[in-house]
């Protein structure tokens, strides 16, 4: 994956515009309905910074015009500012999407770049429902302080809000986040991917939103190709085999997104950049 490919067409190849790059399984919390599965204990995966190199130059190539850095937490990899000033580099779109409980002050400078949005979750105006959920004491007071901060410098950022605990205080959070100078927010029902999924039972393509394929895909942390991070358990190829353009163009890819169920009410809006766990990437909102 060294070569670079022709200037892009008129159009995204496979009608792709948001593609998610799922950086690392690492991360400082351990949410109980994580897709990713993430925890402290989590690797980076088997993609090297060149193998994101590569995959990051072929999306513009190909006529891509967004790349969301997810994880697990995307600022604990080495190299996820490099990452970004690639991307910014080649005329992309560039969001982070982390859960803002630890921001070095050297990263503001990054954040408030042209061409770069934030993104993060939040579940509870309540500090004891919100660490509940994300597995970690304080994790509540410090995103918060992130996103006030974010907001004072002028940062465009979003939040998205899973529906997880019965009772769950989704629209006292909602509100605290308007409070706060937020206006991106979406909500969700937590899917049966990932800690979410009962016991002994697998993953299916019903729990997608309809939009997986539609406009996005994602990369994992192993190189497979997936039609979103929530469809991870149904791979379409592997990026260090296969170059993206001709991944998309593959049978597997193909094939994927016929098994796709076609989006419900309610499901995703056709601009949204990412999947439907705002645990991860932008949410669905009945609203829309």
């Amino acid at each position: 994956m060294t070569t670079l490919l022709e200037p892009p067409a008129a159009s995204p190849v496979a009608g792709i515009r948001s593609l998610e790059l799922e950086i690392t399984g690492k991360c400082q919390l351990t949410c109980t309905h994580c897709l990713s599965e993430s925890s402290p204990q989590a690797t980076h995966g088997t993609m090297t910074p060149a193998d994101w190199h590569a995959v990051i130059t072929d999306a513009a190539a190909l006529g891509i015009r967004t790349i969301q850095l997810i994880g697990g937490e995307p600022t604990t990899h080495p190299n996820w500012r490099e990452f970004a000033e690639l991307g910014l580099s080649l005329g992309l779109h560039v969001e982070v999407y982390s859960n803002l409980f630890h921001v070095r002050p050297e990263w503001w400078d990054l954040f408030t770049r042209d061409g770069v949005t934030l993104a993060t979750s939040y579940y509870s105006d309540d500090p004891a429902e919100h660490d509940k959920i994300t597995g970690r004491n304080g994790s509540y007071a410090r995103t918060r302080c992130n996103i006030r901060e974010a907001v004072n410098r002028g940062v465009t950022i979003r939040a998205g809000i899973v529906d997880i605990l019965p009772g769950q205080r989704v629209t006292e959070a909602r509100a605290e986040l308007e409070s706060m100078g937020v206006k991106h927010i979406n909500t969700d029902r937590v899917r049966a991917v990932g800690r979410a999924a009962l016991p002994g039972t697998k993953p299916t393509l019903d729990e997608m939103c309809g939009r997986c394929t539609r406009g996005r895909a994602a990369i994992l942390p192993n190189g497979d190709l997936a039609g979103c991070v929530l469809s991870r358990d149904f791979p379409a190829g592997h990026v260090r085999e296969t170059r993206l353009a001709e991944l998309f163009r593959g049978k597997a890819w193909v094939n994927l997104s016929a098994s796709i169920p076609p989006p419900r009410v309610n499901a995703c809006p056709p601009d949204d950049s990412g999947d439907c766990d705002p645990a991860n990437t932008e949410a669905c909102d009945p609203a829309y």
